[in-house]
């Protein structure tokens, strides 16, 4: 499907220029598949699109990539922050555009791979000019939220900021957290600051978005063993270790899927198996609001299977290879 701007905008979004982009939901192989497009152009270079890959140190349920699955193709934006940082969209945004400029300056074709769609669409879109997160201000409402719960801080910012919290389920403190440290940080509602956008990237509209479409069953079967075997590597050990080291149990880095319920276990909230269970369902349920999500984005062309089926893989290549007039 062309992207509904000008027919030059089409031109060159499908031409040899362009910047795939390989989405889809989790375990449906996005990163078997970007490296055999890597590989194909035979200068590719992968960009991570992951909110856990992010991070360092979170390692066991977040499904990175090894040495031997790269097959020495080049990975950006992997094990590149402290989980003590709260890293948002934005900064990825900013920072994977910095990756783009600098793998073309040196003739390199850059990849986008994964499954944050929010991500992805900041960096299309770009969100408003947001403060960056003040340490100080996150820890104190972190106290807020630890003593008080999820709804105390929605209901801070349905007094100051009705707007923003009408948009929020009452239990997503991340989301709050920011919209109220904005509002602490500027004197402003992030309600009214958000129609604020910036200007796409130059590089906005050679994006080119390949989204992956696996059979439902199959992806659930590979979900419910990849949530067993992660508990079978050695998840609990890495949580016990991340929470020695002083990573909080409510920051960004173990909100994810795959360590909340671990968190719930070892705080004796439910036992182990109820924690597998609970976290095999979760990833279900996300992959499936992955899938709606790709599906509302415009200008998505959809690769029906998994990533590494040759099927799937020859379909792409003939797409990224094919002239449009």
């Amino acid at each position: 499907m062309n992207p509904p701007n000008s027919q030059d905008s089409a031109n060159s979004a499908n031409s040899a220029n362009s910047i795939p982009a390989i989405v889809g939901p989790t375990a449906s192989g996005k990163t078997h598949l970007g490296v055999e497009l890597a590989l194909h152009l035979g200068n590719g270079e992968v960009i991570s699109c992951d909110s856990v890959q992010i991070y360092k140190e979170i390692e066991i349920a977040t499904a990175k990539p090894s040495e031997e699955e790269m097959r020495g193709v080049p990975h950006h934006l992997v094990d590149y922050v402290s989980p003590f940082v709260d890293y948002t969209a934005a900064d990825w945004a900013r920072d994977a555009s910095e990756k783009i400029r600098e793998i073309e300056s040196r003739g390199g074709r850059p990849i986008i791979v994964g499954g944050t769609g929010f991500y992805l669409r900041t960096l299309r879109k770009p969100l408003f000019e947001s403060p960056r997160t003040d340490p100080e201000l996150r820890r104190r409402l972190r106290g807020i939220h630890e003593e008080k719960g999820a709804a105390h801080l929605h209901r801070m910012l349905e007094r100051l900021d009705p707007g923003a919290a009408a948009g929020i389920p009452a239990n997503d403190y991340v989301r709050s957290m920011r919209a109220l440290e904005v509002f602490f940080q500027t004197g402003k509602r992030i309600s009214d600051l958000q129609p604020e956008r910036a200007e796409p990237p130059e590089f906005a509209e050679r994006i080119r978005v390949f989204a992956l479409a696996p059979p439902r069953n199959e992806l659930y079967e590979r979900i419910n063993a990849r949530a067993r075997a992660h508990f079978e590597a050695g998840l609990l050990d890495e949580v016990k270790r991340l929470l020695k080291d002083g990573v909080p149990p409510d920051s960004n880095a173990l909100g994810s899927h795959g360590y909340r319920r671990v968190l719930e276990y070892l705080s004796g909230e439910r036992t182990l198996e109820s924690a597998i269970e609970k976290t095999a369902q979760d990833v279900r349920n996300y992959a499936k609001r992955q899938l709606t999500w790709f599906r509302k984005e415009k200008d998505v062309e959809w690769l029906e299977g998994f990533g590494d089926d040759p099927a799937v893989r020859r379909k792409l290549f003939e797409l990224i290879e094919e002239k449009r007039p």
